[in-house]
């Protein structure tokens, strides 16, 4: 008589692996963060990808800079805190001038980058916003 196959043991949590997965968190995390009045944020973030694609990653870094006080600030600080290649010990301030530094391997490397954080911080607001439809 066949014995029976023991019981799979449940997953363990795992810690993420791939740099997408990482970004995913740092995304909903960041995002869940806001307080306050959070139009101007999803504004900045909604605006991000577009910049990157219209004018270039300096641009859009001048760009949160320009709306500083109206969520770019924070988008900024949420970006440096998302460990850009070339740009790992950024912070919210000095990040639009590390971009502007950046060679040009590095400065194309932290473009493509900076788009997936995009989409990956635009996911996060549509999917946390409080609006409907």
């Amino acid at each position: 008589m066949a014995r029976p196959d023991p019981p799979t043991p449940p997953p363990a949590p795992s810690q993420p692996r791939l740099r997408q997965q990482m970004w995913a968190l740092h995304a909903y995390e960041s995002v869940r963060s806001v307080t306050g009045n959070r139009t101007d944020y999803e504004i900045a973030v909604n605006d991000l990808g577009t910049d990157v694609l219209r004018s270039g990653l300096a641009a859009a870094m001048a760009a949160l800079e320009r709306k500083r006080d109206r969520g770019g600030g924070l988008l900024l600080k949420h970006l440096a805190d998302a460990k850009i290649s070339g740009l790992d010990d950024a912070t919210a301030q000095d990040l639009p001038d590390r971009v502007r530094r950046l060679d040009l391997d590095a400065y194309l490397l932290a473009t493509r980058e900076v788009l997936q954080l995009a989409t990956w911080f635009r996911r996060a607001v549509q999917a946390t916003s409080d609006k409907e439809g």
